[in-house]
């Protein structure tokens, strides 16, 4: 039972971790100190999907569903939970294009709402 909730919490922690690295560069327009955490986030996503990297809330989600008595993932979180439900498999790599748009629109738009220095 303890293994089953461990594994709602880390698909959960998975999901608001997707979310972020999506919006989260929009959230730096209100509190710009947050930019740094989603630099680091779009490193890491970028990095997943570039190197095909394995991400360590994947490995934590198959060792504690292990532990709770099911398999590993087949495949990956994006393969289990995003691609085929929530966009169809075809558009992969039409949504990844679109996440790097918003990513780096969010960015843009950051960067036109910090004040310009004085002559």
């Amino acid at each position: 039972m303890a293994y089953q909730l461990l594994t709602t919490v880390i698909v959960v922690t998975h999901f608001a971790f997707v979310a972020y690295l999506v919006l989260g560069g929009f959230l730096a327009w209100r509190w710009r100190w947050t930019i740094v955490a989603h630099a680091l986030a779009a490193t890491w996503g970028l990095l997943v999907i570039t190197l095909s990297l394995n991400c360590p809330l994947t490995a934590a989600e198959n060792w504690s569903r292990q532990r709770a008595g099911a398999g590993p993932l087949p495949g990956g979180f994006i393969d289990r939970y995003l691609t085929g439900v929530v966009y169809p498999a075809r558009y992969l790599h039409q949504v990844q294009l679109l996440v790097a748009v918003l990513v780096l629109v969010s960015w843009a738009g950051l960067a036109r709402r910090l004040p310009t220095p004085r002559r």
